[in-house]
């Protein structure tokens, strides 16, 4: 099983909207996938038409004894399922806090679906806490959305920086996001961060309204729009992320 989380520090910049498409993608591929909405908000079982809540909330699914399996929901895509979020989420730096050997919790709680998924797809809120830290030590990789601005920039470099001395890091894989190359500005933002010291995915998301219309069909792009470029986009990161994770296989 591989596991791949979508995250950044920063808010904003696309990290639900590359989960829920590449999930779908992994499905549609073949893989037998996993999404696991850790935000809060819940966007990502919102778009999989799931019922939000984890029994007991999010302290029970930490602590001892607590497991993932039995908070599993199918969905309409076939070989995708979920575990959707819970507002409980918005306190779990204090729960992992009280558990034992917290940074490793929610690695050992994939561990019991290791047989059963070829692929987890953590759907992570912003910031730089105990549950990232903590899903750092769960995944292979961090899928970086990234948009052309100085801010989101920075924050990428924050990251590298921050896993620059973690033992057993996950690989970085930061790609660019939500891009209108009509407008310079975006443009000479976008070529200059692909130019920068960080290596960036080839595939970029661009800002369409085909994507905006997620939250309003609660599907995945290709589900609803299958020419339009952004479910395209989506379709060629998987394959990116794929390579990446199974870089002896040849991609599903």
């Amino acid at each position: 099983m591989r596991t791949v989380a979508t995250y950044s520090i920063k808010g904003g910049v696309g990290k639900t909207t590359a989960a829920v498409n590449l999930a779908y993608e992994a499905a549609a591929s073949g893989r037998r996938v996993l999404l696991w909405d850790l935000d809060p908000q819940g966007a990502a079982t919102y778009c999989y038409r799931v019922a939000p809540g984890i029994k007991g909330g999010a302290e029970r699914l930490v602590g001892k004894g607590g497991e993932l399996e039995r908070h599993v929901r199918g969905t309409e895509v076939v070989g995708l399922d979920v575990v959707p979020a819970d507002l409980t989420l918005r306190h779990l730096d204090r729960y992992l806090d009280a558990a034992k050997r917290p940074t490793r919790r929610l690695a050992r709680l994939l561990d019991g679906l290791a047989d059963r998924y070829d692929i987890v797809v953590l759907d992570c809120p912003p910031g730089a806490t105990i549950s990232s830290e903590s899903m750092f030590f769960a995944v292979d990789a961090l899928l970086v959305p990234t948009i052309p601005s100085p801010l989101a920039a920075r924050t990428l470099g924050q990251l590298v920086e921050l896993l620059s001395t973690a033992k057993g890091a996950p690989m970085v894989l930061p790609f660019l996001s939500m891009v209108d190359r009509r407008r310079k500005r975006q443009r000479e933002l976008a070529d200059a961060l692909v130019a920068g010291e960080v290596q960036f995915l080839g595939t970029v998301v661009p800002a369409l309204a085909a994507i905006e219309q997620m939250g309003e069909e609660r599907a995945p792009v290709a589900t609803f729009a299958p020419r339009s470029p952004g479910a395209a986009a989506f379709h060629d990161l998987w394959a990116e992320v794929s390579s990446a994770l199974w870089p002896a296989a040849v991609p599903a």
